[in-house]
C-alpha cells in the first residue's frame, strides 16, 4: 500500500521458483490504508499484466484459511533487515501453530530495495514528493492522482 519496486522484486522472483504465484490482498477492516482496495488491484494488475502464473486476490480472515481454500502450500515473505525478519517468524510461528502444512519461504530483497518501505513511499506522498526510483513506473499516474488530491 503501494507496491514498491522491492514487493515487484520478490513477487517476480517468487514467480520463477513457483507455477502460480497469488498476491493477497488482505481486506482488514480495523486497519486503514492509503489507497483503497481498487487503487490496489489497479496497480498490482499495471506492474504484473505480462507476468504469467500470477493471480492478483483479495480476501478477508486469515491468511491460512485463504491458502486452505486455495490448496496453497507455501507462503512467500520478503525481508529488508533483521527488524523484518523478527516480525515475520512471528506470524510464520503463529501460521505454523495453526496451519503446519503450510511453509513460509523468506526472500532477502535486492540491496538497492532494502530501505524502500511502502511507509516511506506514502509518506512521501503525502508530503507531496516525488516518488520516482521507489514504485514501478506503471503506477505512477495513480500516485501522481492520490498526491494532486
Amino acid at each position: 500500500d503501494p507496491i514498491t519496486l522491492g514487493h515487484e522484486s520478490i513477487a517476480l522472483r517468487s514467480a520463477a521458483m513457483f507455477d502460480k504465484l497469488y498476491i493477497g490482498i488482505g481486506e482488514n477492516i480495523h486497519k486503514r490504508c492509503f489507497f483503497t482496495i481498487d487503487e490496489r488491484i489497479e496497480m498490482l494488475h499495471r506492474v504484473f499484466e505480462d507476468v504469467e502464473g500470477i493471480e492478483i486476490v483479495v480476501y478477508q480472515g486469515l491468511t491460512v484459511d485463504f491458502c486452505r481454500k486455495k490448496n496453497i502450500s507455501y507462503l512467500v515473505r520478503g525481508l529488508r533487515s533483521a527488524a523484518d525478519f523478527d516480525m515475520e517468524s512471528s506470524i510464520a510461528h503463529a501460521n505454523w501453530i495453526l496451519r503446519p502444512d503450510i511453509e513460509t519461504v523468506f526472500l532477502l530483497s535486492e540491496p538497492q530495495y532494502a530501505g524502500i518501505s511502502s511507509t516511506a513511499v506514502r509518506e512521501i506522498i503525502l508530503h507531496g514528493g516525488k516518488v520516482d526510483g521507489f514504485v514501478p513506473e506503471v503506477i505512477m499516474d495513480i500516485l501522481n492522482k492520490k498526491i494532486h488530491e
